[in-house]
Formats: C-alpha cells, sequence, structure tokens
C-alpha cells in the first residue's frame, strides 16, 4: 500500500509527501537534479559553490537571519552536493512548517547571491581541509582512476583554479539553467498533510517554468583499470581499489548492497575481520558503492602502514575472488539481509530518512519501492546472484587503484601484486 502522496505544482515543481501522526516534527528537503558531474570543466565545482551561497539569503531574508530563525525554531537547516543532486533541507516542529517553507522557498528560488567573495574564500578553506585529509581525498583519486576525464571522475567540491575565478553573473546562470521547475522536488515527511503543504508552497513558487540547461554526459563506455596517486608525508598509505558498477535502476541494487555488506560493509564484513581484527593491519577498512543514471562505482578502502601495504591488498582480493567463487561461508548472506533489512526498517524511525527517501527518488525517476516489497527483493537475493555480480564488479583486472602516501614506488608494488594492468593508465 502506497503511504506517500506525490503532485505537481503548476510550473513543474513535484511535491511528494509522507504523513506520520505519531510525531511532532516535519523533515523538508528541497531537491534540484543538479550536481558535479552536470558541469562543464571550466564550471567545475559552481553546484556546490552555489549550494553554499543559496545560505546566504535572499532579497527578504538576509544570511544572519536565515540562521536565527532556524536557530530560533530549534530546527536544523542544511544542505549536500553529490554527483547528480543538490539539496537543501530541514527538520523542524510541525507547528513551525510555514516559516521553514517560507524561508526555504526564498533561498531555493530567489536566492540574492550575495557575498560571492566572501563565501569564495570558505569554499577554497574547504577545499584545503580535503587536500589535508587523505582519507577522504584518495576518494576522489579512486573516482578519477575509474572515470578518467568524465566528469565522474572530478571532486564535487571542484577545484580551487574555478573557484577563485568563477563569477556571480557565471553563478546566476547556472541557477536559472538548473533550478528549473521540471528539476526540483520538495519532498517532506511527519506531522504534515498533503493537502496543507502544497497549499503552503503554491503561493511562494513563482512559475519556474524554464529551459533545462544542463551538460550531463553520459557514460558512453567503461575505460580500462588506471591509477592514480598523490605523494604525501603521510604515517599511512591510503588506498583505493575501484571499478565500474551498476546503475541506479539496476534490478541488482539489492544484490550489490547485500555483496557491499558481506565484503566490508559491517563490522562483521569479510575485509573489517580479516585486516582488522584478526590482523591488526589496520584501523580503518571498508567497501563502498555509488550508483549513478547510467554506471555506478564500487571499492574498497584501507589505510595502512607500509610494511602492511601489499598483505592488506593481497588479502582484500583474495576476499574478493573467494566470494565471486561462490563460496560464501555459513549464514553469511542471511546475516547480510538481516542486517539490511534492519537497517530499512530503523531508519523508518527518522523523518529526514523518510523525507530522503521519497526525495532522492523522485528527482532521480527512479521508483518508491514499498518497504514490504523492497524487503521481499531482499530476501529473494541468492548465493549465486551475489557471486555473480562479485565476479562482474570487483574480479581484480577491472579494479583501478588510488592511492594517498610517501612512496609512489611502494604504491605500484603493491599494486601491481593484485592488478598490473591498472598501472599502464596512470596519471
Amino acid at each position: 500500500m502506497r503511504s506517500h502522496q506525490l503532485s505537481t505544482l503548476d510550473g513543474g515543481v513535484r511535491v511528494v509527501s509522507e504523513r506520520i501522526d505519531s510525531v511532532r516534527s516535519v523533515a523538508i528537503g528541497f531537491w534540484i537534479g543538479t550536481g558535479s558531474r552536470d558541469e562543464p570543466p571550466a564550471r567545475a565545482g559552481v553546484s556546490h559553490f552555489l549550494e553554499h551561497l543559496l545560505f546566504k539569503g535572499s532579497d527578504r531574508y538576509d544570511a544572519q537571519q536565515v540562521a536565527e530563525i532556524f536557530d530560533t525554531l530549534g530546527g536544523d537547516l542544511n544542505a549536500a552536493t553529490s554527483r547528480e543532486t543538490t539539496v537543501v533541507y530541514a527538520r523542524v516542529p510541525d507547528e513551525h512548517l510555514e516559516l521553514a517553507l517560507d524561508v526555504m522557498t526564498d533561498m531555493v528560488f530567489r536566492p540574492a547571491l550575495s557575498e560571492v567573495d566572501a563565501e569564495r574564500d570558505v569554499v577554497l578553506e574547504e577545499i584545503a581541509m580535503v587536500d589535508d585529509n587523505p582519507q577522504e581525498l584518495v576518494h576522489d583519486l579512486a573516482a578519477e582512476a575509474v572515470f578518467g576525464s568524465h566528469p565522474l571522475g572530478r571532486p564535487v567540491i571542484g577545484s580551487a583554479e574555478v573557484i577563485s575565478s568563477v563569477s556571480r553573473r557565471a553563478l546566476q546562470s547556472f541557477h536559472r539553467g538548473a533550478y528549473v521547475g521540471e528539476n526540483i522536488v520538495i519532498a517532506a515527511a511527519g506531522n504534515v498533510r498533503h493537502s496543507r503543504l502544497t497549499q503552503l508552497l503554491t503561493p511562494r513558487i513563482e512559475d519556474t517554468r524554464g529551459e533545462l540547461r544542463l551538460a550531463r554526459r553520459r557514460v558512453r563506455r567503461t575505460l580500462p583499470p588506471g591509477s592514480r596517486f598523490l605523494q604525501k608525508d603521510t604515517e599511512q598509505y591510503h588506498v583505493c581499489l575501484a571499478a565500474p558498477g551498476i546503475r541506479r535502476a539496476d534490478e541488482r541494487r539489492y544484490a550489490a548492497s547485500l555483496l557491499d555488506a558481506i565484503v566490508g560493509g559491517s563490522a562483521s564484513s569479510r575485509l573489517f575481520q580479516e585486516i582488522r581484527e584478526k590482523r591488526g593491519m589496520a584501523y580503518s577498512v571498508y567497501s563502498f558503492g555509488s550508483q549513478y543514471e547510467d554506471c555506478g562505482l564500487v571499492g574498497l578502502y584501507v589505510g595502512t602502514r607500509e610494511e602492511n601495504l601489499t598483505t592488506c591488498l593481497e588479502i582484500a582480493v583474495a576476499e574478493l575472488a573467494d566470494v565471486a567463487a561462490g563460496n560464501l561461508r555459513p549464514g553469511e548472506l542471511e546475516r547480510a539481509k538481516e542486517n539490511m533489512k534492519g537497517r530499512l526498517l530503523l531508519s523508518l524511525e527518522s523523518t529526514s530518512a523518510r523525507m530522503t527517501r521519497l526525495g532522492k527518488a523522485v528527482v532521480t525517476d527512479v521508483e518508491i519501492t514499498p518497504i514490504d516489497e523492497t524487503i521481499a527483493r531482499v530476501e529473494a537475493v541468492t548465493e549465486a546472484d551475489v557471486a555473480a555480480l562479485a565476479t562482474e564488479l570487483l574480479a581484480p583486472g577491472v579494479l583501478s587503484a588510488a592511492g594517498i602516501g610517501p612512496s609512489e614506488k611502494r604504491f605500484r608494488s603493491a599494486v601491481e601484486r593484485v592488478n598490473p594492468a591498472a598501472l599502464v593508465r596512470a596519471a
């Protein structure tokens, strides 16, 4: 049974909501179907920069008023940019929904885009902060190793060169081309009726029809494995092994989630147990996955000292090969299923999680699957499904490598033991 309601306002903005009578809060998200992969090279990072500038206020509310209003409401207001979406989100007591929507619609649809230079410096500091964090930075290198010069291979945050020079006019132009009705979804979950939500939004959203101008390039072909390395005087080597994954609408996404849980997505996963718990070779080790419109990204991360680097990568690849061979251990798949179902059910207690589930699905044109059906699809995954996906996505021959550490020679030596082909296409 469908628990949400979906409607379209004049101008094309879609509104989706789910009523939860048992809470006194409402989570709200303004989802824009634009992210870093939609930027031309000369504007790399503009989506994230624009997200920052939304908080600098509008003609009716300046930046300090926005902050003071949400502090007074006792609510949370934040935003995030990814490779395919931007979202401005909040959670407020239900009695303050009208004021929250008043401020947020102004921020999103009518931003002043003022204080550009001051916020430019803030974003440059954020870029510098990422550069100083190898555990985070190595994931950007991994994306570049897999996707090369394609926009999916660029950092979401952008580059200092672009952010230093992008003009207010360019930001205004990008906003006009991306923040148009058909590209925006407003999602809400909590103690709110859908009719009341649309009634509040209609007068606050002017005609948002416009030409959607995106530079989204499809991933036409998969590149051969590659490698990227950044020399830094760190105590550990920070390494990712990564490969192209499946697209968001792929029916195998449930098997992909279970594969992630088995390989490195939990405390009982293989990588965590074999590398950290049994051998003490790493503090942080895990697998990861992202799914996009036309492809995806899968991989693993490990941070370890030089003397353990080769062994850690060899253990990781051996575990991947074991899963691909169908050698799942007794109870391994069942435990992963229960973990996935449990996390899903626990997330239903959060209005923010429910709002995110609705908003992200609608803005990316993915079905909103009922919870019971989702659980049934998880239960239907077999050991053979997981093994087949591991063989396709995580075989050594398809793995790219990215690393940060003191010696490129040492990194290349370790990667050569895993997939020598990755070293052929190096930066």
